[in-house]
Order: structure tokens, then sequence, then C-alpha cells
């Protein structure tokens, strides 16, 4: 379902790009809308209506929760607010956590209740988010509520990030879904994002995917220390050059349609700190916590201990919006233990100390915090940790992680240095150098080439897989 939605998404956007700028400004909301729709209905044809009900629910609770329009009715916004939340949450937890909580409960106390079995509506992370904070925003009064069903439907809808992100918040997109311009410079500059997110996803993560692919498949008897960290850190640069390559499509298809998306990711390997590898990395999701969660419970503002409590729900929280699996829980309660540190005593200790150190320091941990991620098996996530550990009866290394990463070597040279600022800066001296031969020529080539390879690749390979479709 989702391959034939991107396929179909390839096929028909030129289609649909042609008949938007043709197209009359006054219309242009409805054609992005009813594209959105039909993009999503091709992979999910049932679930669409669901995304719909949800576009209604905020539209009405939106209207309501107005505090400014509601007179001597004070009750009505918070009403109204309350039944977004439980909208939203409700369905988050039936149709993400309903299994989850069946098996546990079967598990622990010897039930035997069926598990309904449900497939998870792709995007409902994502859009049931961007709906809440609409609505939470209005009741906040940071935003106008919006009158125009279709331009709401369509903010939602926008097929760009509807299924994997970033969250797009509507204040920050309210102007541009009524006045937004769209220019050649901006359509070029899309062009050349979404070309550099593609050559991510399937360059760079494909590749480097197929590896621990095959590491998690390979059998105990032929592992060794040195092939399960190798299949980690595989796993680390996959998942982070699946999903930022995906953002930067999205944020480039945006640009296509005059939409300045905000930046989700900012090199977060470079961190010297997990403070700030989560304030670089998917940071739409860390802001949405941040405003929408940490800062309502009290924040720093209640004392220390109030504090750590709402690191701990936060992080707890962010893991089980991951997924129906005890491993995401594990992970969200592992980097909010270690935020805690940092933000009792370990930031300034990391502060006295060599910055290499502190990024040494941070790797490990997100390495680590990764491999708790990519295992929703728990006999596979312990039995990969003691491969990692030396706690199994395997070999430090052998034959196969040698071959392994003389392999792949040159492609993890790669990977490095495109999860560095390196790429780009030499880029930057190049166009301040020869600004027009890189425009005109350098520029065009690289994107043009991209393309080609990664069609090249496409038409070749079947492993193709989104990581972060599943949440």
């Amino acid at each position: 379902m989702l391959f034939s939605s991107t396929v179909f998404l390839f096929a028909f956007l030129p289609a649909v790009m042609i008949l938007y700028y043709i197209a009359p400004r006054k219309v242009r909301n409805l054609i992005l809308f009813i594209f959105s729709l039909v993009f999503y209905a091709w992979g999910e044809p049932v679930y669409v209506f669901l995304m719909i009900g949800s576009t209604i629910v905020a539209y009405i609770t939106g209207l309501l929760a107005d505090k400014t329009k509601q007179g001597r009715k004070p009750w009505v916004p918070k009403v109204s607010l309350l039944a977004a939340i439980l909208w939203n949450m409700g369905l988050l937890l039936f149709f993400k956590y309903t299994d989850f909580f069946i098996g546990n409960a079967n598990d622990i106390f010897g039930l035997h209740i069926k598990l309904l079995g449900l497939k998870l509506p792709i995007g409902i992370s994502f859009y049931s988010f961007q709906t809440l904070s609409y609505v939470i925003d209005v009741y906040r009064g940071d935003v106008k509520a919006q009158k125009n069903y279709l331009t709401l439907g369509t903010y939602v809808a926008l097929f760009p990030q509807l299924i994997a992100g970033p969250i797009v918040r509507y204040k920050d997109v309210a102007e541009q879904m009524k006045n937004r311009r769209e220019t050649m410079g901006n359509f070029a500059e899309g062009v050349r994002r979404f070309s550099i997110g593609l050559g991510k996803k399937v360059l760079l993560a494909n590749s480097i995917g197929a590896l621990f692919d095959a590491i998690s498949k390979t059998p105990q008897g032929e592992m060794s220390v040195a092939a399960a960290w190798l299949g980690i850190i595989a796993y680390t640069f996959q998942i982070y050059f699946d999903f930022s390559g995906y953002s930067d499509m999205a944020i480039g298809l945006g640009k296509m349609f005059g939409f300045d998306f905000l930046e989700n990711f900012n090199y977060p390997y470079i961190s010297d700190s997990i403070t700030e590898f989560w304030r670089r990395w998917h940071m739409s999701l860390s802001s949405w916590f941040r405003d929408y969660v940490y800062i309502p419970l009290g924040g720093n503002r209640k004392g220390k201990f109030r504090q750590c409590v709402n690191i701990m729900i936060v992080w707890f929280l962010t893991g089980f919006w991951h997924g129906a699996n005890w491993n995401f829980m594990i992970w969200g309660v592992y980097f909010g233990v270690i935020l805690l540190c940092e933000k009792l005593f370990l930031l300034k200790v990391l502060k006295k100390i060599p910055k290499v150190i502190g990024h040494i320091y941070a790797l490990i941990l997100i390495v680590i915090g990764w491999g708790i991620f990519a295992f929703d098996n728990f006999k596979a996530l312990t039995r990969n940790f003691k491969n990692m550990f030396g706690i199994s009866d395997i070999a430090l290394i052998n034959d196969k992680a040698w071959a392994w990463l003389a392999t792949y070597a040159v492609t993890f040279v790669i990977l490095i240095a495109a999860s560095t600022p390196l790429i780009k800066k030499l880029g930057g001296l190049i166009k301040g150098g020869a600004p027009v031969l890189y425009s005109c020529v350098l520029q065009p080539v690289m994107v043009l080439g991209l393309l080609v390879l990664c069609t090249a690749y496409l038409a070749g390979n079947s492993f193709n897989p989104f990581l972060y479709f599943r949440f």
C-alpha cells in the first residue's frame, strides 16, 4: 500500500504541479486538498475518512475553543479543548496501542482476549499532533480559529509532510495558507532540497540499511562483537538519513508549492551532549512536547524535583509516541535519565572537558540508544546487547565482520562526511569563489545527477523501507 502511494506520487506530481501553477490563486488550496486526499486514499482507501473526520473535529472544536467568541459561556472553550484532546488521544490509543494493552493484559493476568489486529493508519501520529496543536493554539489565543474548512483541511492533509512529518504547526503556516507567493527561485530551491533528500534516502539510508538488515539476520553462531557494533552503527546512519531525507523531501516539495516548513534536523551527530542532540534531532517533535507537555506541566518553574518529574514524563511519552512496544518506552526513559543527569550535573562537567571527549560521550550514548530503538522484539534486543558487550559466547571479531567492514568502508566515510556540515561548507566556498559557475552549472548538474542516480537505484533495488512511516 505504502509503495503504491509513493509510485502514485511520482507518477502524478508533475501533472498536479502544472495544474496548480496554471490555476487561479484562489483555487490552489482546493487542488492541493484534493490531490492530498487522493494520494492518501491511494494507500489508505478507508482510513482517509478517519483523517477527514479528524479535520472536521479540529475545525469545529477550533471555532468553539476561541475564547473571544464565546461571550458569557467561558466553559465552551474548555469543553472544546477537552473534546479535541480526547478525540486525538483516543484515536492514537485505539489504533496504535489497543493490541499492546490487550497483549500485556493477557501475559500478566493469564487472559485469552483476542487481539484486534488493527492496521495502523499511516501518518496518524503526525496529523493527530498537528490538529491537536491547532486547537490548543486557538484556545491559548496564539492563532485565530480558521473559519474556512478547505484551508484547514489543506493544512492537515498537505501531502508533502502528511505521512512522516515534520510536525507542521498551523501557526507557523497560517499566513502561508492564505497568502503564499510561489517564485521560480523557491521552486528551484525546492527541487534542489527534494533531490538532496531523495539522495539521502535512496543512496545513503538504503545502502547502509542493507548492512544492518544483513547483520540483524545473521545466525548467532556467525556473530561477533564487532559485527554487532557494526550493525547498530549502520542503523544509526540509516535512521538519520532515512528520516532527515524524508524531511528534506517534504521541505523541498513544500517550497515548490510556496510553503516554508521549519527545519527538522540540524546535523545531530556533531553534538557534544545528549541535550544538544535533542535540540538538533526531530526538532518538530521535541519542540511539540516542550510547548504542549513540558511547559504546561510546569517546566522548570516549580523546583528541581518537579522539573525532574516533568522531564521523565515527557520522555516516557516521547518513547510511547513512537510505538506500541516496550523497547520504545525503554528508549524514552533511557534518554530521559541521561537528560536528567545532564540537567543536574553532567552538563557542567562536559563544559570543562575537551569537546572531543564530549562528542565521543554523546556518540556512544546515541548509538546505544538506537540499539534499544532498533529491535521491537525483546529477545532480539537483549541478544544484540549481549553481543555488543561480549556477554554472549562469540568472538571479538571474525572473518564475516572483516568482510562487511571492507565492503562498506567507503560508504561509512561518505556517511560520516554527510553527517557533518563539511559538504555544505565546501559548497559555500565554491559558491563564494565562483557564484555564476556554481549556480548555473554545478548545482543543476548535481541535482540532475542525483535524480538520475536515485531513479536508477530505485529501478534496480527492492529494499526501500521508510523507517518512520510505521510511527
